[in-house]
């Protein structure tokens, strides 16, 4: 039950990632600069988890795993956003989608160096299926790096590293505590450096320029693509391995189709069918196929995702 619920967590964080790339880029940078909104996603997102710590749970973290959660914070939160929302003022939605399809690549990289992930060659075939089709869809949606947006292309590269890092180096943090818990303090570490860097650019919007639609695409980008997605996240993390929260980024091309039609703007096409049933394949090869080193169980109920109360 619990690694379903997992894969429900992460289908619809990919969910609302694969909107944010346009929804994003609908705000910024005409009405708000990148660290500017990257400061009222992170500031935001850190009071409300903090809100929910201190009504619902009574969990400490141990001083020798705060260099830790600052590390995830920096990698996850920080590096993470500053980069991606400045790498997309720059690029374009198609080119950063594209490079972020090297995310699961890196985490089952890294997992692999720190002992975290054992090679089997379902994991090879199901990355190779999953970057295979992506890139179909991708291909047929005008992608295209040149000097333009060459800059924007190399942010969001790095920004995909470092997500991949984070999603590594926090996995064993679930051994000991709360997924809130993790979170709440990768937050508090990242808002930090996100303080330093935004706090210009967020006193320098113009709120009277905001139309209905650009406050409901901040209020998505801050609730669902921020609030949300790193709480999902971290809630599958709990029952999944680090390279099988990566895989899932391979749904965002078909996700960000799928709303695309939806809305009227694209229609299916035998081309996108086969690269949805790649991408699928690809996902369950690295989910389900293969053993994996497993790890210790947290201390609270694995199956349960329930917060401890006062």
């Amino acid at each position: 039950m619990k690694n379903i619920r997992a894969h429900i967590y992460l289908f619809i964080v990919n969910l609302f990632y694969g909107a944010g790339f346009t929804v994003s880029k609908m705000v910024m940078p005409q009405f708000i600069k990148p660290f500017g909104f990257i400061f009222i996603r992170v500031s935001l997102t850190t009071t409300l988890f903090f809100i929910l710590h201190r009504f619902w749970l009574k969990e400490k973290v141990e001083k020798k795993d705060l260099l830790l959660l600052a590390a995830c914070g920096l990698f996850g939160v920080a590096i993470n956003q500053e980069l991606f929302f400045l790498g997309l003022s720059i690029t374009t939605p198609i080119n950063a989608s594209l490079i972020m399809i090297m995310t699961p690549v890196l985490v089952f990289v890294i997992s692999f160096f720190l002992s975290h992930e054992q090679i089997t060659w379902q994991k090879i075939l199901g990355l190779v299926l999953g970057c295979s089709g992506a890139l179909i869809i991708l291909s047929g949606k005008g992608f295209n790096f040149n000097s333009s947006t060459m800059w924007g292309d190399l942010l969001v590269l790095i920004n995909a590293s470092s997500f991949a890092v984070y999603l590594v180096i926090v996995r064993p943090l679930m051994k000991k505590y709360h997924p809130l818990t993790v979170i709440k303090w990768v937050f508090f570490f990242g808002l930090i450096p996100v303080t330093l860097f935004g706090v210009k650019q967020f006193s320098q919007i113009e709120w009277s320029s905001f139309t209905p639609q650009i406050w409901a695409a901040v209020c998505f980008v801050v609730i669902c693509v921020t609030f949300f997605a790193y709480l999902l996240n971290i809630l599958a993390l709990r029952s999944v391995h680090s390279s099988v929260v990566g895989a899932y980024i391979y749904l965002q091309p078909v996700i960000a189709t799928i709303i695309s039609i939806s809305l009227g703007k694209d229609h299916i096409t035998p081309e996108k069918v086969v690269s949805a049933v790649l991408i699928f394949s690809g996902v369950y090869l690295v989910s389900f196929a293969g053993k994996r080193k497993v790890y210790s169980q947290p201390e609270t109920d694995p199956d349960s995702d329930d917060m401890v109360l006062e």
